[in-house]
């Protein structure tokens, strides 16, 4: 873990999709934890399952998400590297957003118990969004 600052993760209470939508309508935007990215070939949308369109052409259900608290300064370096090589060295598959204010990660939900105990056993601190069951 990067020893110039001390990361602290929360786990994320919704179960995500990740998905690739005609378009964008069928979605309020507006709603905590849609992400869209548009590119030249798709439309693609990650958001709780529960908020799923009826537009979407492609699904992949079944992922859960903690994120990094706090405002990461751009000038950070290597803050979302040192916490995918915990998770590839434990053999766990992520799915990576990155916002203005912060990154989000997520595995598949399978992974994601194993995911929270190797970042604490790397020095990660843990937090939860709703249940405690990470503190």
């Amino acid at each position: 873990m990067t020893e110039e600052i001390k990361i602290t993760l929360e786990a994320l209470q919704p179960r995500f999709s990740v998905c690739k939508v005609t378009d964008y309508s069928g979605i309020d935007l507006t709603k905590p934890f849609c992400f869209t990215g548009t590119t030249d070939e798709e439309n693609s949308l990650v958001c709780p399952e529960t908020l799923v369109p009826e537009n979407t052409i492609v699904r992949d259900d079944g992922w859960k998400g903690f994120r990094i608290i706090g405002q990461l300064d751009f000038s950070l370096i290597g803050i979302l590297a040192q916490i995918s090589k915990v998770l590839a060295s434990n053999e766990i598959g992520i799915f990576a957003i990155s916002t203005f204010n912060t990154d989000y990660i997520l595995t598949k939900e399978e992974n994601f118990e194993k995911a929270l105990k190797a970042l604490k056993n790397a020095g990660y601190e843990i937090r939860d969004c709703g249940d405690g069951a990470y503190r």
